[in-house]
């Protein structure tokens, strides 16, 4: 046994251990305001953070040092105050941003308490179904995203796709599949003011958020429906489909594709986000890539498997989602040039 690389892989566990942790203390400076608290305060007292927020002072106490030993924090010796350096505050106190990380911290914790289900359904078969998430993962995943479709969706990522952005300017109608709690067509309506929308998701929670989450005037042209696919009429048939981040969690896939395929025009797009990661297993060997399979057995693949799904799972990699693209009817399937850390994008034409 050579005892250095044991000695190092101990470490590895033990480093890991404290990022799960430190997730996890991120997790209540996320839901208590103590981030947002300390990137105003500038260098403060745990005392004094504890009178600002109103929170109990042991607890403060214990977050913060918990937070400087996992190196988010900063801590003066000498003056015992502490602070959230600016560049950190820019990624953690900064909600609303296309850069900020804060729903990750609520991201973790939804996640790995479905372990034991999880763990069961290796032996047993099937899943965890979304319904058996609590709020705080619908949460997680709007606040994953909300920021990037806010700055980002009709200004850079749909103007790649510049027959489509010229056309939605003057009208059109798009379909949001999967839509969530409804960010993509908020943003949408405000942005091609002439346009008719429609989310879909078979989510009751996220379909009630999504509508409380529209402003009046929008209300008149963007319609919610609780459901899959097969729900949404046809009509006339839509410009523009978006499937944002869950083409990889579908139940029936191929069939959704297709379905999707028969409600666009001759002309239209379909717009495909998915996780930026790679084919081989040996390219996904990073942070990124086991962020990403964690995402996947704790989410993606086994609420897929739980309704009977092929579970793709979060990693199904660019290869995969055009070969399911053309299988589901899309002749013209291209990897759009948007830059992103995390995501690929995809127009796919009929």
């Amino acid at each position: 046994m050579d005892k250095q690389r044991m000695a190092e892989f101990a470490e590895t566990v033990y480093r890991d251990m404290a990022g799960a942790m430190a997730i996890g203390i991120g997790y209540l400076g996320q839901k208590t305001g103590l981030f947002n608290a300390l990137a105003a305060a500038g260098d403060v007292s745990q005392a004094q953070l504890a009178s600002a927020t109103g929170l109990q002072p042991r607890y403060v106490e214990e977050w913060l040092k918990g937070m400087t030993a996992a190196g988010w924090l900063e801590h003066d010796r000498e003056t015992q105050k502490f602070s959230l350096p600016e560049e950190h505050a820019f990624l953690i106190a900064s909600e609303g941003t296309d850069h900020f990380m804060g729903g990750l911290f609520l991201a973790g914790p939804a996640l790995l308490s479905q372990a034991p289900k999880v763990a069961r359904a290796f032996r047993e078969g099937g899943g965890v179904a979304f319904s058996e998430y609590d709020d705080d993962w619908i949460e997680a995943m709007d606040l994953m995203n909300s920021g990037a479709y806010e700055h980002r969706l009709a200004s850079y990522w749909i103007g790649q796709i510049p027959d489509i952005s010229e056309r939605l300017a003057s009208g059109g109608r798009i379909l949001d599949v999967g839509c969530g709690v409804g960010r993509v067509a908020a943003v949408l309506a405000r942005a091609f003011p002439n346009a008719e929308i429609v989310g879909v998701d078979p989510d009751e929670v996220s379909i009630e958020q999504a509508k409380g989450n529209l402003n009046e005037e929008a209300s008149e042209r963007v319609t919610f429906l609780k459901g899959k696919i097969d729900d949404v009429s046809r009509g006339d048939g839509f410009d523009f489909v978006t499937l944002f981040d869950c083409l990889h969690d579908l139940t029936e896939p191929r069939e959704t594709l297709a379905a999707i395929r028969e409600r666009l025009r001759s002309d239209g797009v379909l717009m495909v986000m998915e996780p930026r990661a790679a084919d081989r297993l040996e390219d996904n060997v990073n942070s990124l890539g086991t962020s990403y399979y964690g995402f996947s057995l704790f989410h993606c693949m086994t609420q897929s498997l739980a309704q009977g799904g092929p579970g793709l799972g979060t990693c199904m990699g660019p290869e995969n989602t055009i070969s399911l693209l053309r299988e589901g009817g899309f002749s013209t399937v291209e990897q759009l040039p948007i830059k992103s850390q995390t995501n690929v994008f995809y127009a796919a034409r009929p």
